[in-house]
């Protein structure tokens, strides 16, 4: 994914602090809104990671920090659940004034009560996904149990979460009791898809029930099988983005795509790696792909290696050419199964290598054919498969023009 750093400014004129992760080709078929947990940031691990993965699926995201955390201005003191929800409303209308208006909505824990609340504020919006959420905004009230005394006696306190220091007001305490989640959560008016963990030891799963219980239909539960509230899992994450991705697009109308290969039939592609790791995004003419490196050579497998897509791209074209064929011929060709692997090797256990080069690259290509063929037509469908355009390309010479545009 590519990221822009952006500001907008909320309902008081202060400016926050904003990232729009953006498929590897720039051109999403919708945009999504995150909101990040209570204290939290928007560039918690977890929330990158989901967004990175809603991306991946041509869904552009929005994450931004709420007033007074983060890189975003304003006193956290001063705020309160209602006043979140006034950022997301905000946030909302920069994407549609710039961009384009979400018609996604994704919460983590209060943020996706947040977004629970928001949702009717904003026409746009067609699904709305929460990730542990609580299902009464006052819940996160727990978290500073101890100080409450203080804070109703004093109207303010300083509060230690999660070993940093926080000025919380009453006002804060009696906006979160005057919610009416319940009620907001019944009048939703959208596809809802809950997500928690059964082990959820900040909020817990009690909450996903009574939530589902009051929202009408669509709606949907998946369980979070094993993962902690901040998602700290990078498949958990990966896994709650790519279920959004595929349940949204069920409710959600694709924006006009605005990229296109400039020749038709061009084979482009877009690659985009960012500042750590190898992970990279891929556009294959409007289909996204990731590469990574095996955690041997330093990457995080999250997909095939640079020559794993190598083999895949031969692969694909010797069945595709070999399927053709025997179309053409009317053969009884029922299936392709093609098996590669890649190597370099001395040039000496190469009886067919030229023997001025020291290590040559060598793709061992199996080929299963199925079907009722005689002997002389899978012998003829072996010399085709070293026809395709493939393996023809990897055998001529090749010119690769490089030039930096930026």
């Amino acid at each position: 994914m590519t990221s822009r750093a952006l500001t907008f400014e909320n309902a008081h004129g202060e400016r926050l602090a904003a990232s729009l992760d953006l498929p590897v080709n720039g051109a999403p078929r919708a945009y999504a809104l995150f909101a990040h947990c209570f204290t939290c940031g928007k560039d918690l691990k977890a929330l990158r990671q989901i967004s990175r993965a809603l991306t991946a699926r041509c869904i552009a995201v929005l994450r931004f920090d709420f007033t007074g955390l983060g890189a975003s201005e304003g006193e956290f003191a001063a705020t309160t659940f209602s006043s979140n929800v006034d950022d997301l409303v905000a946030a909302a209308r920069h994407l549609e004034a710039e961009y384009a208006a979400p018609q996604i909505l994704v919460g983590h824990s209060l943020g996706g009560t947040a977004v629970l609340a928001a949702a009717r504020k904003l026409p746009s919006v067609r699904a709305v996904a929460t990730i542990g959420a609580p299902c009464d905004a006052a819940h996160v009230v727990h978290n500073f149990d101890e100080y409450r005394d203080k804070i109703e006696q004093d109207g303010e306190a300083e509060v230690n979460l999660g070993g940093r220091s926080f000025r919380i007001r009453r006002t804060l305490l009696d906006d979160l009791a005057d919610q009416r989640m319940s009620e907001a959560i019944h009048r939703l008016g959208r596809a809802l898809l809950i997500f928690h963990s059964p082990v959820d030891a900040t909020v817990s799963i009690d909450n996903a029930a009574q939530i589902y219980q009051a929202a009408l239909h669509p709606k949907s539960f998946v369980s979070l099988d094993g993962a902690d509230h901040l998602v700290t899992n990078e498949a958990d994450a990966d896994y709650i983005g790519t279920v959004i991705a595929a349940w949204a697009a069920r409710y959600v109308d694709a924006l006009a795509p605005t990229w296109r290969n400039e020749t038709p039939g061009e084979e482009q592609v877009l690659v985009r790696i960012g500042a750590q790791g190898f992970v990279s995004d891929i556009d294959a003419g409007g289909h996204p792909l990731v590469a990574d490196e095996p955690v041997a050579l330093g990457g995080g497998d999250q997909g095939p290696s640079p020559y794993q897509l190598l083999n895949a791209a031969l692969g694909a074209c010797t069945a595709m050419t070999l399927r053709m064929y025997a179309d053409r011929k009317q053969l009884p060709l029922e299936g392709v199964l093609v098996r590669l692997d890649h190597a370099k090797v001395h040039a000496k256990d190469c009886a067919d290598c030229p023997q001025e080069v020291a290590r040559i690259d060598v793709i061992e290509r199996e080929i299963t054919l199925e079907g009722d063929l005689d002997p002389e037509q899978r012998q003829r469908l072996l010399e085709i498969a070293d026809r395709c355009p493939v393996h023809r390309t990897l055998h001529e010479p090749v010119v690769v023009r490089s030039r930096l545009v930026g």
